[in-house]
């Protein structure tokens, strides 16, 4: 089967952005790129902080609200609708849910083949590149190093503690049919 996605999914700094923009230097076709901080960039602002929309606590805690999910859903749907028109699509995700974002996406598929890729990073470094970002609430990395991982399976897995996001990106490159 042709893979038309690759879905990444991590912790907050674990180094999936920078593997994306990898992926699409490696891969001989053109790959679409989207990801969860570009939809939550296109929320409107009364929306990315309120309890309808997406909170983000002092502690790193994040928690959303009923309006997110509806708009979350469609924006799902619309990405996996490229994918079905014929554009290869790669996004980078976090699952706050584990395996139930997994399911969601899994359901906007439909059959449509997908890559799963988790990417992992010890919570230490990726809160290490939380604080060197200076765009993050601090503690976010170190909370959700293993949560977004929990009841999720993958066709692969990635660790960007101590290797490249261009080693990372070969690797998954190799896995796409």
């Amino acid at each position: 089967m042709t893979t038309h996605m690759i879905i990444l999914n991590g912790g907050s700094s674990s180094g999936k952005s920078g593997i994306v923009r990898c992926l699409q230097a490696v891969l001989p076709s053109p790959w679409l790129a989207f990801g969860c901080d570009s939809f939550v960039d296109a929320l409107p602002a009364r929306m990315r902080a309120s309890d309808e929309g997406i909170m983000f606590a002092a502690d790193g805690t994040v928690g959303v609200g009923a309006e997110f999910r509806e708009l979350e859903a469609a924006w799902t749907e619309g990405v996996v609708a490229m994918a079905r028109a014929g554009a290869r699509v790669v996004v980078d995700d976090v699952f706050l849910g584990g395996s139930a974002s997994q399911r969601r996406w899994q359901k906007a598929l439909g059959g449509l083949e997908a890559l799963w890729v988790g990417v992992r990073c010890e919570s230490a470094v990726a809160a290490g590149r939380e604080l060197a970002r200076g765009d993050r609430v601090q503690g976010m990395a170190a909370l959700q190093a293993d949560v977004v991982h929990k009841g999720v399976r993958y066709d692969l897995e990635v660790d960007t503690t101590h290797t490249e996001s261009l080693v990372c990106a070969r690797t998954i490159a190799a896995r796409v049919c």
